[in-house]
């Protein structure tokens, strides 16, 4: 019997450029046949929002504050030389000019390929956020020992 190959993502980053390899891994790995798992915490959280642009998501003051100057996916700086926000416009040109897939077409893609995305408990906890916050294909709310437990016996990766 063929062992089951599995790739388990920790999104820990809402920059650009990390939630690109993020996604890129992860739908490389989905469509040669692995179980896909993306575990978001933290700023990877603003990833997977419903409300994208600069929302006051949360509850109470410092979670709306935070939630609205995220921004969302679309608006995710990038880690290094972001030049006051319009490196992700200059790379999402890029992306198109060289048929390259932008982050949000390879969310798209994730969400084809059925790859499992889930939450960080925690972290919703800490920034206010409920379930409801997030985008349907959000498998589950799971603690720390929880993801770990289901990404035993793949491979592991933070981003």
């Amino acid at each position: 019997m063929a062992e089951t190959k599995k790739l388990s993502i920790i999104a820990f980053s809402g920059d650009f450029d990390k939630l690109t390899a993020v996604f890129t891994l992860a739908t490389g790995a989905a469509a040669v046949g692995y179980e896909v798992n993306l575990f978001f915490t933290f700023w990877g959280l603003d990833a997977i929002k419903i409300k994208q642009g600069h929302s006051p998501v949360g509850k109470g003051f410092l979670p709306k504050l935070f939630g609205f100057m995220m921004g969302g996916l679309k608006a995710s700086p990038v880690s290094r030389f972001n030049f006051l926000g319009a490196s992700g416009r200059i790379f999402r040109s890029l992306m198109k000019k060289n048929n390259v897939a932008t982050l949000e077409e390879l969310v798209e893609a994730a969400k084809q390929l059925g790859i499992n995305f889930y939450a960080c408990e925690m972290a919703m906890h800490i920034l206010g956020l409920e379930k409801t916050d997030f985008i349907p294909e959000l498998k589950e709310v799971l603690g720390v020992t929880s993801f770990l437990q289901m990404s035993d016996g793949g491979q592991t990766l933070f981003i």
